[in-house]
């Protein structure tokens, strides 16, 4: 993992945008991303509104735009107070919008939401809640995938059938494996303790565990990630893997099987 990406700040400067992401409340990735080109801020969720004012000040940044991966609290608190600070748009998943606080423009699979001279798209990547969305700039080379897929792991279904949330997956998985992944929390670790449990065997995960261990250790992010890393590492997306399937004694289980399983396991572990 390069050396910036285990950098509390998290700064990066990848297709043209200076990518600021940081931990606030507990373990929430607020992300930070500014163009340059246009002098234009955007927001990736709004977990805590004083401490992204305070990053954007500290910047020398304001805030024109938040897109909004789903309705939680975490993920929007900020909202509001933001939005009157700055008069920025906010932009979220449109099935969603009764829940999303002042929000100004419902989006759904297809869509895409400027952004200074750069074009976000919008993917529907439903199963931790029903209208979750995630947004990729496949030039740049960069998706944010909110609580969908996290670094190791991904999110718990609230009310979702596990068929849902693996279509999802697949959608980010097709994405190239030189992405970069941002997700919405610091889980890295913990999700590495459980994926151990699922596939002992799997070097490239062992390898993974020992550094995110050293970077953790350190007080450093694990995120970005990437969606190789992910693919060779992440229980979640590999049940559709003859290795893991048979790790767990599934193998002629069906992915959505698989899937629904390892989520259960975790659930519970």
């Amino acid at each position: 993992m390069p050396d910036k990406a285990r950098k509390a700040s998290g700064t990066r400067t990848v297709g043209g945008y200076e990518i600021d992401a940081f931990i606030c409340r507990a373990d929430n990735y607020a992300v930070l991303i500014h163009d340059s080109d246009s002098d234009a801020t955007c927001s990736i969720d709004a977990p805590d509104s004083e401490a992204i004012a305070a990053r954007l000040a500290e910047r020398g940044w304001s805030l024109d735009l938040i897109l909004v991966t789903h309705r939680h609290g975490d993920h929007v608190a900020g909202n509001a107070m933001l939005k009157e600070q700055f008069g920025c748009r906010i932009v979220g998943p449109d099935s969603e919008a009764g829940d999303i606080p002042a929000i100004d423009q419902g989006v759904g699979e297809g869509d895409s939401v400027p952004f200074g001279r750069h074009l976000f798209e919008v993917i529907e990547t439903p199963g931790h809640t029903a209208g979750h969305v995630s947004y990729v700039d496949r030039e740049a080379g960069l998706a944010f995938v909110g609580d969908t897929l996290f670094s190791l792991g991904c999110g718990r279904l609230f009310g979702n059938s596990a068929e849902l949330m693996w279509q999802s997956l697949k959608k980010l998985a097709a994405l190239p494996r030189e992405t970069l992944v941002y997700c919405g929390h610091e889980y890295t670790e913990k999700n590495g303790e459980f994926a151990e449990t699922v596939e002992p065997n799997n070097i490239d995960l062992q390898a993974r565990i020992e550094e995110v261990r050293r970077i953790r250790a350190e007080g450093g992010m694990t995120l970005p990630t990437t969606m190789g890393l992910e693919l060779m590492t992440n229980p979640f997306l590999r049940a559709d893997k003859p290795r893991l399937k048979a790790a767990i004694g599934m193998e002629s289980a069906e992915p959505a099987d698989v899937f629904r399983v390892l989520r259960q396991r975790k659930d519970a572990f």
